[in-house]
């Protein structure tokens, strides 16, 4: 009968199979660097609902106070993507738990908004696109190339939401969120892809912890913006 003698002396039936190395540092790595990204995904949706239900969202809107929650995030967001390097770990963290409870709290109207059925199904869409999307990225090809195309798709999103703000046009709202989802489906791919390439290229434990919490922060704004396009579709609101 066909078959492998195996080191141990024992035969095994049918062809050996292929052995793989796991690589157990880039493991440790990513699940850092997700759960990261679920952990500060769990902070924003708890604080929006909380400040749903609480009141705090509608005693917010109209203040100077809202509009500082509002542009706050984009400050950390700089902070953490140009000044992390110099900053400490504990810093590091500080700015990326507070941008994602101040992202809950700009979105505490979504609760008002639409259903909480609609809610939950769309996250769950967005949950399985962007898990397929990732683990692509991880596994597929190179997909370097697709980089300009896609800070191209962004700026243009960027700008056409600005100009929106004025038309208020529902049409461009469509276009804007149905292009917004092909972007951002590619970035998530091409943020993991490009998330592992830097581990591979080799860095120190202190970089590594802050370069964790920098994927962390790209993969979460890949997912929110993810969701918010398609809820944009999905949602249904209450009547």
């Amino acid at each position: 009968m066909v078959g492998t003698v195996r080191k141990d002396g024992f035969r095994q039936l049918g062809p050996a199979l292929p052995e793989y190395k796991i690589d157990w540092g880039l493991r440790s790595y990513l699940q850092r660097v997700y759960g990261l990204m679920g952990c500060g995904l769990g902070v924003t949706g708890a604080v929006a609902a909380l400040a749903s239900t609480s009141g705090l969202f509608l005693a917010l809107v109209g203040t100077p106070l809202f509009w500082v929650i509002l542009f706050a995030p984009l400050v950390l967001v700089f902070l953490l993507s140009f000044r992390i390097e110099r900053m400490s770990i504990g810093a590091a963290h500080l700015a990326f738990w507070s941008y994602a409870a101040l992202v809950g709290l700009s979105l505490g109207g979504l609760f008002l908004i639409y259903t909480g059925v609609s809610l939950a199904t769309t996250f769950f869409a967005a949950a399985a696109m962007f898990l397929g999307l990732s683990l692509y990225g991880y596994m597929g090809r190179s997909l370097e190339g697709l980089g300009p195309a896609l800070f191209a798709g962004l700026i243009a999103i960027v700008l056409a939401s600005v100009v929106n703000v004025f038309l208020g046009s529902s049409g461009l709202d469509i276009a804007i969120s149905a292009v917004g989802i092909v972007v951002f489906s590619g970035l998530a791919a091409w943020d993991t892809q490009r998330i592992k390439a830097i581990y591979d290229v080799g860095i120190d434990c202190d970089l590594e912890a802050k370069s964790a919490i920098l994927g962390a922060l790209t993969l979460y704004l890949d997912f929110l913006n993810l969701f918010l396009m398609l809820l944009r579709f999905m949602g249904r609101r209450h009547d």
